[in-house]
C-alpha cells in the first residue's frame, strides 16, 4: 500500500466516508500478507518510498502471476527482474499496462510515475556485451521516476570513445558505470567527475575473469574516491540506489 492510498483511507475515516471496521479490513494485511509460498511486504513502500520488487528467477510463472495480482491491490507500479518471455506473456494476458525489456529481462507493470526533478542518471557501459545489465539499471531507474541517458560501448580498450563524450558525462548528476573483463572503467570515470559513481561488475569475460569476480575486486579496490560498488550483474541494485540518491538530493533542495 502506497502513502497516497493510506492517506486516502485515513481521510475517508475522518470524514465519515469509510467505516472504521471497513478500514481495518483494508489495513489488516499490513505489514505483510502470507500467501503460503511467499510473504508479500505490502508495507515496504511506506517505509522506503518504493514497493517490493519481484525477483522471478526460481519462481514458477503461476507464483509470479499470483504475486503480481496481490501486489496490484497495493501498488500502482510493479517491477519484476530476471523475467523471461514466458513471464512476460503471462503478464500481458492479465494486464494491458505491461512493459517488457527482453534484453534486460525486466518487467514494469503499471503507470510510470511522473518525473519530479530534472536530474539525470547516466548509464555507462564498457562494452556492448554489458548492455543487458546496463538496461536493467536504466529500466529500474526510469520506473522509479528518473530521467535516464545512455552511453554504451566506451570501454578502456578505446579510451578516446569515453573522452569524446565528456559533455554528456559532465551533465549527469549520478553515473552508473558497468564493466566486465578487467572492470577498470568506473575508476577512470570516477577520476573525471565530481558526481557519485555506482560501479557494476558484470560476468562478461574470459576464464580468469571468474564470472565477474575479477571486475568486482578491481572496483572494490578503486583508487578513485566517490565510487561505490554493487554485486556482480546487479543492474537493478544500481538503478535503485541511484534513484535513492536523486530522491535525497531533491528533498535536500
Amino acid at each position: 500500500m502506497d502513502v497516497v492510498k493510506l492517506e486516502q483511507i485515513l481521510n475517508d475515516v475522518k470524514n465519515g466516508k469509510l467505516d472504521i471496521n471497513d478500514a481495518l479490513k483494508v489495513l489488516k494485511n499490513l505489514p505483510f500478507e502470507d500467501m503460503g509460498f511467499a510473504k508479500l511486504d505490502s508495507h515496504r513502500s511506506l517505509r522506503t518510498g518504493y514497493p517490493e520488487v519481484i525477483y522471478c528467477k526460481g519462481k514458477t510463472v503461476e507464483q509470479i502471476v499470483k504475486i503480481v495480482e496481490k501486489q496490484s491491490v497495493h501498488n500502482s507500479i510493479i517491477i519484476a527482474t530476471k523475467a523471461d518471455n514466458n513471464v512476460s506473456a503471462a503478464m500481458q494476458k492479465i494486464r494491458e499496462d505491461v512493459y517488457y525489456n527482453e534484453i534486460a529481462q525486466i518487467l514494469v507493470i503499471g503507470a510510470r510515475p511522473e518525473k519530479t526533478n530534472n536530474k539525470i542518471i547516466l548509464i555507462v557501459s564498457a562494452g556492448t556485451s554489458d548492455i543487458p545489465v546496463a538496461e536493467e539499471a536504466a529500466v529500474t531507474a526510469e520506473a522509479l521516476g528518473n530521467t535516464i541517458e545512455r552511453l554504451y560501448d566506451v570501454g578502456v580498450a578505446g579510451i578516446h570513445r569515453l573522452l569524446g563524450n565528456m559533455e554528456i558525462i559532465n551533465r549527469a548528476d549520478v553515473l552508473i558505470v558497468i564493466a566486465g573483463m578487467d572492470g577498470v572503467l568506473p575508476s577512470i570515470v570516477g577520476g573525471l567527475v565530481d558526481k557519485p559513481v555506482i560501479a557494476v561488475p558484470t560476468s562478461v569475460g574470459y576464464g580468469a575473469s571468474f564470472q565477474g569476480l575479477a571486475a568486482l575486486l578491481t572496483m572494490l579496490n578503486s583508487c578513485s574516491p566517490g565510487v561505490v560498488v554493487v554485486n556482480i550483474d546487479n543492474g537493478f541494485g544500481a538503478g535503485f540506489f541511484a534513484s535513492m540518491l536523486i530522491n535525497q538530493s531533491t528533498k535536500a533542495n
